[in-house]
């Protein structure tokens, strides 16, 4: 299937993401989107990420790799960065002219990473497992992709001041996808796909931690029931997903 494979799961979360900002958009139905999208980084984490590491290199390794993300992402917060200055007690939530400013930038990185990953081993899984395979993987990740996009595409809504800025940032996020699959098809044959479980780990806990300071802004922001009712949903509608599509094509 060549770049085909990669190309198909970039144009989903492409997709998704453009879904995702504009829902964001619509005031009357932002407030649903930002908790829902925050819940779907949750689930991709939760019950994408982290039991398809586990199955890879074990739970022991992974839960560290996990912890490793967060807590990195944590520290970047404390002493480097302000990954969420919405969450200080002293923070005037009404001031503030986007939602989840502050969240852009590591979101960024994390996506890209992620998307990066996702392309390099739907390109690899092409290289030496049966045919079946090499048309289930591909499908696996384009179906997945459609729900992290609408997350990316939402909470960067949500972060920046301008749709077209969100939307450019998801195009460089999900194109990544793409650059992936294409250094994966050159560059498989030589380093196989087993590395990217590390990174792959540590992204898982960023993205989490991403996803739970974004509910913990909507909670202050608006009350706990309408943000855990909605996280709750994009948490569930992951983890059904991500199970479901494995399950599938297993």
């Amino acid at each position: 299937m060549g770049i085909t494979a990669p190309a198909l799961a970039t144009f989903v979360g492409l997709l998704g993401a453009v879904l995702g900002i504009w829902l964001t958009g619509l005031r009357q139905r932002a407030r649903a989107v930002v908790p829902f999208s925050a819940g779907v980084l949750l689930g991709v984490a939760l019950f994408g990420l982290v039991p398809e590491l586990a199955s890879e290199i074990g739970w022991p390794i992974s839960v560290l790799l996990f912890a490793a993300g967060y807590g990195a992402l944590l520290l970047v917060n404390r002493f480097v960065y302000r990954v969420c200055p919405i969450c200080a007690h002293d923070h005037d939530h009404n001031a503030c002219s986007t939602e989840l400013h502050g969240f852009a930038a590591p979101l960024m990185v994390a996506a890209t990473v992620h998307s990066f990953l996702d392309g390099w081993s739907v390109a690899t899984v092409q290289l030496a497992v049966p045919l079946g395979l090499r048309v289930a993987v591909p499908l696996a990740v384009a179906l997945h992709k459609l729900p992290e996009g609408i997350a990316l595409g939402g909470i960067l809504r949500a972060s920046v001041g301008l749709r077209k800025v969100a939307l450019g940032w998801a195009v460089l996020a999900e194109g990544s996808t793409l650059a992936g699959g294409g250094l994966g098809l050159v560059m498989g044959p030589h380093l196989g796909s087993e590395w990217i479980t590390y990174p792959m780990g540590i992204a898982a806990g960023w993205l989490f931690y991403l996803g739970y300071h974004a509910v913990h802004e909507e909670w202050k922001r608006r009350g706990a029931r309408p943000a855990f009712v909605w996280a709750g949903a994009g948490v569930a509608g992951a983890a059904v997903l991500q199970r479901g599509v494995e399950a599938l094509f297993r």
